[in-house]
């Protein structure tokens, strides 16, 4: 009688397997979370920190042991910081209402098969989206069109984006034909199915591009670095760029007059990060639940 012999057991089961899996998967994110977190961290321990323990720590805090707020008390004086902030909230808040107005109309006119010059249009659109203009003939055209030293020359330009345009084009086209036929049949006009149907039923695509359109503008610094000859009108990224990255220190009159002594110059390059990140943190969490729905417009056929 012949014995068939018994194979030893893998030792790695699948579940065994599978366990490691999540193990590693949990050791990776956990990796990536601490990259994104430690320096963020740092940064705002360090705008927290006093002189002492800056000097102490060689430059940067990790936990700041008495903390204090002078390094903003310094920057929302009504200095440079404080004019730059107000400037940048001006442009992004004009600059998305503006782009999101023009993006709504052009694409509406782009996703109606009749409309007057459709297939021109369509392919003028296209061809910036392949083929962007130089540095050169647009600083030209600006020049030209009298607007160096004005906030429009950091609007206009970038009003609409020719990506922006075909994303909600796409939108547009999906919605239910019957129901803008319907609007028409009752004697609606163009601009009232549009504003009054198209517009309501399109807010996740608004607020994705909306986003975008509004990260563009507070994140602008080569436009008004090459527009913008008057230091008083620079945004804050302009700002963050010459006394950040650059490393300029900040004095007290182009900070705060009341202040005899200024916090140390780590403590305010931080807060001034800190300030120029934090917008678009508050308000992502509330456009979060449109942005999956938005981005993926059009991918999907039904």
């Amino acid at each position: 009688m012949t014995h068939t012999p018994v194979r030893p057991r893998d030792p790695l089961s699948p579940r065994v397997l599978s366990r490691l899996a999540g193990l590693a998967k949990a050791v990776f994110f956990t990796l990536v979370c601490a990259v994104v977190i430690v320096p963020f961290v740092g940064m705002i321990s360090t705008s927290l920190a006093s002189r002492e323990q800056i000097t102490n720590a060689g430059g940067y805090v990790m936990w700041p042991d008495a903390p204090t707020l002078d390094a903003y008390t310094a920057i929302f004086d009504g200095g440079v910081v404080t004019r730059a902030l107000a400037v940048s909230v001006g442009v992004t808040v004009t600059g998305t209402l503006l782009s999101l107005m023009c993006t709504a109309l052009l694409a509406y006119s782009l996703s109606r098969p009749g409309s007057f010059a459709h297939k021109p249009l369509l392919m003028v659109v296209l061809f910036t989206l392949l083929f962007t203009p130089g540095i050169i003939p647009s600083y030209l055209l600006v020049k030209n069109l009298g607007m160096i030293d004005s906030y429009w020359s950091i609007i206009l330009p970038t009003a609409i984006n020719a990506f922006n345009v075909i994303v909600m084009r796409a939108f547009f086209m999906d919605l239910p034909q019957e129901l803008l036929e319907s609007a028409r049949i009752d004697g609606a006009s163009d601009f009232t199915v549009l504003l009054r149907i198209i517009l309501p039923l399109s807010r996740a695509v608004l607020a994705v591009i909306g986003l975008f359109y509004a990260v563009s503008y507070w994140n602008a610094f080569f436009a008004p670095l090459l527009y913008l000859n008057d230091s008083s009108k620079w945004p804050l990224q302009l700002v963050l760029r010459t006394y950040v990255v650059n490393n300029t220190e900040l004095g007290v009159d182009q900070l705060s007059a009341s202040m005899e002594a200024l916090p140390p110059q780590q403590s305010i390059q931080m807060a001034i990060l800190l300030v120029s990140i934090l917008p678009i943190l508050l308000v992502y969490p509330f456009l979060q639940r449109h942005f999956t729905k938005g981005m993926l417009t059009g991918a999907v056929k039904g």
